[in-house]
């Protein structure tokens, strides 16, 4: 008797989980509209840190010696999204990194230059230089941090010939478009 006054209460009569405007349902609903078998499967470029650019070296003012090291900055991990329409791919490139002070640290702001660029063939699509503050306090430990530019945006592309890149850059703040590659 006990056993089946468990089951009874048990019963899911009365319940709105199939009721299409309860709001499990509406979620639900909602979560299958925001990503499509087509975006799953629809290209979006791999993230290449640029060969040479995953270390920065920020020493003091004299010599390029490990005793005049004031930080050593480096690119562990990088990844992406994309989303795209009919004429515009937008993709939102981000990499993870750290901060290793060095015998010249002083604890504060470290800003580290981070240029995101798009290449298609020999053409620059994309090319912003960021430069990402870091707030480092402790001088005998590395300092992690995370960069996102959320906001690359490039004509789709008719053919998976894309390159997207992601580095330190201590050169100029903007790359040529058109003929030519980035730093």
């Amino acid at each position: 008797m006990i056993f089946a006054l468990g089951l009874a209460g048990c019963s899911t009569s009365g319940s709105n989980a199939d009721d299409p405007n309860s709001e499990r349902a509406q979620q639900t609903a909602e979560a299958q509209k925001r990503i499509t078998a087509s975006e799953l499967t629809a290209f979006c470029p791999t993230v290449t840190i640029r060969e040479g650019t995953s270390v920065l070296t920020s020493y003091g003012k004299a010599d390029k010696t490990p005793e005049n090291l004031v930080f050593q900055a480096s690119i562990s991990n990088q990844t992406r999204s994309c989303q795209s329409n009919d004429t515009t791919m937008t993709m939102n490139v981000a990499v993870a990194g750290k901060i290793v002070p060095g015998p010249k640290f002083a604890p504060g702001t470290i800003t580290v230059p981070i240029r995101v660029a798009v290449i298609q063939g020999t053409d620059v699509l994309y090319s912003t230089l960021h430069k990402q503050a870091v707030s480092a306090s402790d001088a005998n430990a590395a300092t992690q941090f995370v960069f996102n530019d959320s906001a690359v945006s490039f004509p789709k592309p008719t053919a998976q010939n894309i390159q997207v890149f992601i580095g330190f850059d201590e050169g100029p703040e903007t790359a040529s478009k058109g003929k030519s590659k980035p730093k």
